[in-house]
């Protein structure tokens, strides 16, 4: 007869827990399902009160405990029957909860074995034995003793081709996530393709997967474990969803980061070289917009602009688009005449000469330039003097505004 796969505490659990390296990956029992729910128990038990987990039936699962009266009930239940209620509480942030802050469906545990941890603390292994419901508090000092009733589990027709399609679509999500999921060890898939019994695999996913607590406690009270196993598919699809999402991002984010890096240092061996050859000239460029720059008359305003703009030039790299955008704004602000005035000659006689000298025809286009500048003239205010020329490239559009320019004895920019 072949002899059936089985997990050891002391193989499995106590060498991690001992050296502290490596994941603590809760085991499973094996077996017939009747051999946890026959099991003789107590009317009356202690219970303990989990603040950030869920037992499950037929995990082995360490549970680490911090708080005083939780230490004295373990060590207690430990000299004696090893047997006690485990109930996730209502609010893990709650620091000492009260009998009615405890969920009613709980897992009954034995424990398996008692550690005292290097740090001081205590972990306790409990395996989970069968599912029940809090009754009657019977005393709540030291700690928290209940009458308890055991809830047993719904199990589907052994030939449910359904609940067979639900137990193989479990093993391979979970399978998916132990390999897109970094954080998770490869081994916890050597758990999983070694579970046979199908609802300890249910109960043994349910404790690991990553869900919140109330979660997993929604899934304990569920009583027939095909629906038990049909919720935790839901779940196992949103959190691949989720992994695949953020396995995405941070592959973009990886890639163009590397793509920075990779342009910077060729930027840096681009620099090395110039220098080398006798100059960069990306950085002779902007030394001569800063000697430009020194002989405007620029109010603060204007050179805070420009500087600004300077700056964010230098952290451009010479080869993207916005680099030439960027020169270009920069060439405006220095070839604008700022606070450079001239003395306008608005003698329309010489500005329809030069005007008829320069361009041949065009009679309606001088016309109207004659008369803005006789405008001007009249009114003697140059605010919002805008005179636009529009028309296909070649019509003399730049012609005419020179002329103009020539025509007032302005300098042509």
């Amino acid at each position: 007869m072949e002899r059936k796969f089985r997990f050891t505490i002391n193989d499995f659990f106590l060498p991690d827990m001992i050296d502290g390296e490596g994941d603590i990956i809760p085991i499973i029992s094996d077996g017939d399902d009747n051999d946890l729910e026959n099991a003789e128990l107590p009317e009356a038990m202690p219970v303990l009160s989990l603040r950030n987990t869920v037992l499950f039936p037929g995990v082995v699962l360490p549970i680490s405990i911090g708080r005083p009266r939780s230490v004295q009930l373990i060590k207690d239940v430990y000299r004696l029957d090893k047997i006690v209620g485990t109930v996730a509480q209502k609010d893990p942030d709650m620091e000492n909860p009260g009998f009615d802050d405890l969920h009613q469906v709980g897992t009954i545990g034995q424990i398996v074995k008692l550690l005292e941890m290097p740090d001081g603390s205590t972990t306790a292994i409990i395996q989970g034995r069968q599912r029940m419901v809090l009754g009657e508090l019977v005393s709540d000092d030291p700690y928290f003793i209940a009458r308890v009733k055991s809830i047993p589990e719904k199990k589907p027709d052994k030939r449910s081709k359904d609940f067979d399609a639900i137990v193989g679509s479990l093993k391979d999500l979970s399978l998916k996530i132990i390999k897109i999921n970094p954080n998770i060890s490869p081994e916890a898939s050597f758990a999983i393709k070694n579970i046979e019994n199908n609802t300890y695999l249910i109960n043994f996913i349910c404790s690991n997967t990553d869900i919140k607590v109330q979660d997993k406690q929604r899934l304990l009270e569920i009583n027939n474990i095909r629906d038990r196993g049909f919720m935790l598919l839901e779940f196992l699809v949103q959190e691949i969803q989720i992994l695949e999402l953020k396995n995405e991002l941070q592959s973009k984010v990886k890639s163009d980061l590397d793509q920075q890096q990779r342009e910077f240092l060729l930027q840096q061996q681009m620099k090395t070289i110039q220098n080398e050859l006798g100059g960069n000239p990306a950085e002779k460029e902007i030394e001569e917009y800063i000697r430009k720059a020194a002989d405007k008359k620029w109010n603060q305003e204007v050179r805070q602009v420009f500087d600004k703009e300077l700056d964010k030039l230098r952290r451009l790299n010479p080869a993207a688009a916005e680099y030439s955008v960027q020169i270009n704004y920069i060439q405006t602000l220095l070839d604008l005449p700022w606070g450079e005035y001239t003395q306008d000659n608005l003698d329309l006689k010489n500005a329809r000469h030069v005007l008829d000298d320069d361009h041949f025809g065009l009679d309606d286009v001088k016309e109207r330039i004659l008369e803005h500048l006789a405008v001007l003239k009249l009114k003697g205010d140059l605010k919002s003097p805008i005179l636009c020329l529009h028309g296909p490239p070649g019509v003399g559009k730049t012609s005419l505004g020179r002329s103009v320019a020539s025509a007032l004895g302005r300098k042509y920019v």
